[in-house]
């Protein structure tokens, strides 16, 4: 079935056809952090059946958002990352976080979460407490490195080679700067590296 258009010679409604598809932009936020199998997406991406996820990786692959290839010692396992273009995503993603950070209010006892999730308003809080560098995050049992360039923030998995500091923060601080109520110094511990 051909997938619906706007048909509006316009470039927000071309992006949205894009990307304006349920679930697609939370796929793209998922694979910020780097490659991930279809099982770390469906367990990452709770409410997401296996269809929906299924077509929303084949269509973000066709528009040129993703890409997919086969990795492991027979190639049977397929990995999806981003492309360069899925990776200039991330700005819209960032300002969607910014802009829905007065809507989060307080979590609903059905709403899941993931460590992942912040670090989108953790990294505009590293960046503006450090400017550029970079730190590795530890977010209960989960670790990430946000680095903060003359590109922008990014984020990835797993600790950086060589963090410029570290932090650590339990869900009640990071929820805490998320939403505003404190800054990132007043919630975190925050472990400089020596030079």
């Amino acid at each position: 079935m051909p997938r619906r258009s706007y048909d509006h010679y316009c470039a927000a409604s071309r992006a949205l056809d894009v990307v304006g598809d349920r679930w697609a932009l939370l796929v793209v936020r998922e694979l910020c952090a780097g490659p991930r199998r279809y099982s770390d997406l469906l367990a990452d991406l709770p409410g997401i059946s296996t269809d929906v996820l299924a077509a929303r990786l084949k269509d973000l692959e066709h528009d040129g958002i993703l890409t997919r290839h086969r990795v492991g010692p027979r190639a049977t396992t397929a990995v999806y990352e981003l492309t360069p273009t899925g990776a200039a995503l991330r700005p819209v993603l960032d300002a969607l976080s910014t802009w829905g950070t007065t809507l989060l209010g307080e979590r609903r006892p059905t709403d899941a979460m993931r460590p992942q999730w912040f670090a989108l308003p953790l990294g505009r809080a590293v960046a503006d407490r450090i400017g550029t560098g970079t730190v590795t995050v530890h977010l209960g049992d989960t670790t990430f490195h946000i680095v903060v360039g003359e590109h922008g923030i990014t984020h990835h998995d797993g600790p950086a080679a060589e963090p410029d500091a570290e932090l650590r923060l339990d869900w009640t601080a990071a929820t805490a700067v998320a939403t505003g109520a404190k800054s990132l110094a007043d919630a975190a511990e925050w472990i400089p590296q020596p030079t």
